[in-house]
């Protein structure tokens, strides 16, 4: 197998982040009339996946860093959509937790979502997509 030249890594970083990019603004502008950032939506996505995260996991997930992450947390706390509590196998160790309110949001939010995810990735088909997803968590750290 041979190594990218760094003109031609430098090329597949840009398609990379164009379409990043390219969902990222069509998130934005469907969770905008929400006043939702597109931060916090992908905070309430990760924890209706799987509840109860802790801060560094949680971090990883949604591509932030932890004094990021805090800032996010704060002021969806201070919003009720989401809580801190401890953790019940690591009492010093603070997990986060979606609230109702929280749970009704990422509902609402995911029909408004959907559309523009799907439009971008939809015309792969499934071999495509799974050869792409299995390239994609290659490039990222576990």
């Amino acid at each position: 197998m041979s190594t990218l030249s760094a003109s031609e890594s430098l090329e597949l970083i840009q398609l990379i982040s164009g379409v990043n990019r390219r969902l990222e603004q069509a998130v934005e502008a469907r969770l905008k009339p929400a006043g939702i950032p597109i931060e916090q939506y992908r905070v309430l996505a990760s924890l209706s996946r799987q509840d109860g995260r802790a801060m560094g996991e949680l971090a990883a997930e949604i591509f932030v860093d932890s004094p990021t992450l805090t800032k996010i947390i704060d002021r969806m706390v201070a919003n009720a959509d989401v809580f801190r509590a401890p953790d019940p196998r690591d009492r010093r160790k603070v997990l986060i937790f979606l609230s109702e309110k929280g749970r009704t949001a990422i509902a609402a939010l995911r029909t408004l979502v959907e559309a523009p995810e799907v439009d971008l990735v939809g015309p792969l088909g499934r071999g495509d997509a799974d050869q792409l997803r299995a390239l994609l968590e290659s490039l990222l750290p576990h």
